[in-house]
This record gives structure tokens, C-alpha cells and sequence, in this order.
């Protein structure tokens, strides 16, 4: 890869939820672009399979399974990374969860295991993230969703943790951009990743559930997760220096539409 390509180079970030989906292919791209990558995930055979694919790219990468809604893992991943590479300068926060449920049908404690880590486990990491983040003049990025930014019915408590992530990143932005730190979220559409499955929909309800998606995108398809994994890159990358504290779609134009 020619040398203009590694925008990244001599950098340090952390991603979690890096075994899969948005948050594997967001540390592929940072690794090929030359950066050096802590990835997170619970699944350690899977996750060691990313580190090996970063390096062979050219990238450096340290892998620290657990589990993110642990607060003691989540100081020991930030320590570990800022030990590791010497500092940090981007934080990518990817891990997250669906489940399906309604005003009616939702336990509070679903609600609280869809909190704990879609939103609680991301203000952690970027409470602890931000004091090494100011030394580097760094970024953040967070892995919303569509639904943060919408509202539709069955997924009552995902989309109220992804409206608060959304508000998270725009507090946040505000109270450190005159230190120089940038945080923003990308919003996608429905991708094609592990998320629903692992939610509980079925081989064949899922497959229902990506061909009905194509007529709810106006651009007539589901997301790749290169693409969130694209426009995450360019949010953390110089070329956006002076954009903070937005929510992104990602979705085919999703966010333009009703429900139906």
C-alpha cells in the first residue's frame, strides 16, 4: 500500500466489538492504513484471527477478549493499549447489542443489560480514554445506529440506548473540542453483520427481515459494513479535523423515511 494510504500511521487506537461486523472491518481498515490497533471483543479465537490479519497487513495489533460491560476490563483495556503503544489517539467504540421488545414486553432488565452496553460501557471508555486522548489531540468515534435518530416499533430499548449514545457524543464533543479532542457517532442503516442474529431473530426471520430492509432503504439494498467502517476512518482521520460532535447515517436514506 503506497505510503498516501496510511493515514494512520504512528497512531494508536482502541476498538471493541472487533471480532465482527462494523467493528472488525473499522480495525482491518485502521491496521492497513498502518496503525496500531488494541481490539476488544469477547470471543478470543476470533479476535486473535483479526490481530493476525492486521499484522499481515502491516499494522500493529494487540487482542484483549472480554467483556466490555465489566469496568475493571475496561480500565485494563485502556491501560494495556496506552502501555502497548506508548499513548493512544483514537477510540472507536463498536461494541453493542440488540433485543426486540415493547413498552408492554421489555423487562427492566433488558433494558438495563441494552444500557450497560450500548451506553454505559461507552461513556466509560471514553471517560477513560480522554485523558490520554488531550495529550495526543485525538478522536472518537461512536457506532450508533439509524435508530437513534428514528424511532421504530419492537425495539424499544435499543433505540433509546442509541438516542442516548447520540446525545452522549454531542455532550462530549462539546466539552473537550476547545482541547482539541473530536468525537462523533456513524449512524447505520440495517448491515449486514452478526447483530440481529445474536439478538435473537432465526436463520429464516432474518433472511425475511434483510429481503422487507430493501424496500425500506430508498437506495434498495442493506449496508456492508465497510461502508460505516469508511466514513468512521474518515471522522477519525485529519481530513475531518474540523467535524465534531455529528451523527452520521449511513442507512441508503433510511433516516428519510416512515415506518412501513
Amino acid at each position: 500500500m503506497a505510503d498516501s494510504a496510511r493515514r494512520f500511521e504512528g497512531r494508536a487506537a482502541i476498538v471493541t466489538g472487533a471480532s465482527s461486523g462494523i467493528g472488525r472491518a473499522v480495525a482491518l481498515k485502521l491496521g492497513a492504513e498502518g496503525g496500531s490497533v488494541a481490539v476488544s471483543a469477547r470471543r478470543g479465537d476470533r479476535l486473535a484471527e483479526v490481530a493476525r490479519e492486521i499484522r499481515g497487513s502491516g499494522g500493529e495489533a494487540l487482542a484483549v477478549a472480554g467483556d466490555v460491560t465489566d469496568p475493571g476490563f475496561r480500565e485494563g483495556l485502556v491501560g494495556a493499549a496506552v502501555e502497548r503503544f506508548g499513548g493512544l489517539h483514537h477510540l472507536v467504540n463498536s461494541a453493542g447489542v440488540i433485543a426486540f421488545g415493547t413498552i408492554e414486553n421489555t423487562s427492566l432488565g433488558a433494558w438495563q443489560r441494552m444500557f450497560a452496553l450500548n451506553v454505559e460501557a461507552v461513556f466509560d471508555l471514553m471517560r477513560l480514554a480522554v485523558p490520554h486522548l488531550l495529550k495526543t489531540k485525538g478522536s472518537i468515534v461512536n457506532v450508533s445506529s439509524v435508530n437513534g435518530m428514528r424511532s421504530f416499533p419492537g425495539v424499544l430499548a435499543y433505540n433509546s440506548s442509541k438516542s442516548a449514545l447520540d446525545q452522549l457524543t454531542r455532550c462530549s464533543a462539546l466539552e473537550v473540542a476547545a482541547r482539541g479532542v473530536r468525537v462523533n457517532s456513524v449512524n447505520p442503516g440495517v448491515t449486514r453483520t452478526e447483530l440481529h442474529r445474536a439478538g435473537g431473530l432465526g436463520a429464516d426471520r432474518y433472511a425475511a427481515f434483510l429481503e422487507h430492509s430493501k424496500t425500506t432503504h430508498p437506495i434498495g439494498r442493506v449496508g456492508r459494513p465497510e461502508e460505516p467502517a469508511d466514513l468512521a476512518l474518515y471522522l477519525l482521520s485529519d481530513a475531518a479535523a474540523f467535524i465534531t460532535g455529528v451523527t452520521i447515517p449511513v442507512d441508503g436514506g433510511r433516516h428519510l423515511t416512515c415506518a412501513r
